[in-house]
Parts: C-alpha cells; sequence; structure tokens
C-alpha cells in the first residue's frame, strides 16, 4: 500500500528539495576603481573601508529535482557537502575576498556578486538534472538569493 502511494505522489510532482548550510568568514572592501574615493565612501559608507571589514556569513545550498527512487535519496548530502567545501569555504573562509580570491580580482565582492560566483563554482560540479539556488546571509537580516 505505501509504495504505491508513494508511486502515485511521485507521479504528480516527481520533485523534492533538499538544503545543505555552511558558515564561513571572511573579509572584504566594497570598492568601485572606477569611482572616486569621495563617491566610493558616498555610496558604500562602512563597507568601503581601505582596511576592509569581515562578515560571519551563513549559506545555505538548495538542490531541487526528482528524488533516485531506489537510493530514497535526492543527492548524496555528504558529496554536497564535499563539493561545497572544495568550492566555496577551501576559497574563501578566512580569507580577504579583494586579495586572495580570484574570482574578485575584477568583481566587486558583493553578497550579490558572490551568490553568483558561488552559484556558477557549483554548477561545474553538480549533475544538471538538478536546480541550485543559494542562499547567503551576509548578516542575520540581510541575506541575497540567486537565481531568484
Amino acid at each position: 500500500m505505501f509504495n504505491f502511494e508513494l508511486q502515485t505522489l511521485n507521479k504528480m510532482n516527481n520533485n523534492i528539495s533538499v538544503t545543505r548550510k555552511e558558515h564561513f568568514n571572511c573579509a572584504h572592501r566594497l570598492h568601485n576603481s572606477n569611482w572616486s574615493n569621495e563617491k566610493n565612501a558616498n555610496f558604500y559608507g562602512k563597507c568601503n573601508n581601505p582596511n576592509y571589514h569581515g562578515h560571519n556569513y551563513n549559506l545555505e545550498v538548495t538542490i531541487t529535482g526528482p528524488l533516485d527512487e531506489e537510493s530514497g535519496y535526492l543527492i548524496d548530502m555528504k558529496e554536497l557537502s564535499d563539493i561545497i567545501k572544495e568550492e566555496i569555504l577551501i576559497p574563501f573562509d578566512h580569507k580577504n575576498l579583494n586579495l586572495d580570491v580570484e574570482d574578485f580580482k575584477n568583481l566587486i565582492p558583493t553578497a550579490e556578486n558572490m551568490a553568483i560566483v558561488m552559484y556558477n563554482k557549483l554548477v561545474n560540479r553538480i549533475s544538471n538534472k538538478f536546480d541550485i539556488k543559494i542562499k547567503l546571509y551576509e548578516t542575520e537580516r540581510n541575506s541575497v538569493i540567486y537565481p531568484a
């Protein structure tokens, strides 16, 4: 009976989502090199500090796709954890994004740009049968979702 009910539900909507949460810390400076120092200071405020500033980021990576009926998994969470660690945590954690992370040598490390960079790194490692969504919390009150 249960197996029949599960098969019936899967035919109605065979997609499911799982989310992996991670935490990391890094520093950055928001600064547009095409603008004057005055315009940068006025626009970015404290985030334009020439000596950088840091955040304690929280990251949620949500994977959506068809459930593998044989395993009962959408994706092996250990495998997802390892990919996030290799692609995001190791390169970003306790780094100065402007100075230490190649992705931001010519890209302003806003939370929006960070989410896009993270998404692109994960898309290259995770099967294209899945949809990926990034939610990056820069502070407890401010977060970015990509793609929207």
